[in-house]
């Protein structure tokens, strides 16, 4: 499942999982919420409005992770956590994956800061 999911991250950055807003929703829980790196907690519409505003104007977003692991917490349910580091900026990543019938999808994500940075 770990080499799986990792295929997927960092959510939202992997074209080969879709571009446009309709593959986003496609790819998130309708009760999907995030929580930024500085605590700020975020709908499904707001990320997918981001996600919208980014494909209008693409910016290089240069991202390595590491330290990826994942553990099965019920039926269905995965949390991926990894550190993600964008330059100067490390955050400490876990996404929520739910297996459905018709694939994978994002339940939540939580991206703080990691410490020191």
């Amino acid at each position: 499942m770990l080499q799986e999911l990792r295929r997927r991250e960092p959510i939202f950055h992997r074209p080969q999982f879709g571009t446009t807003r309709a593959d986003h929703r496609t790819m998130t829980a309708e009760d999907f919420w995030e929580v930024g790196a500085y605590g700020k907690r975020y709908s499904r519409g707001h990320e997918l409005d981001v996600l919208d505003e980014r494909q209008r104007d693409p910016q290089p977003d240069p991202w390595e992770t590491d330290e990826s692991h994942c553990r099965q917490l019920a039926k269905a349910c995965y949390p991926l956590t990894a550190t993600l580091r964008q330059g100067e900026r490390v955050t400490r990543r876990a996404t929520g994956w739910r297996r459905d019938t018709d694939g994978w999808r994002i339940v939540f994500h939580p991206g703080p800061l990691a410490a020191g940075t």
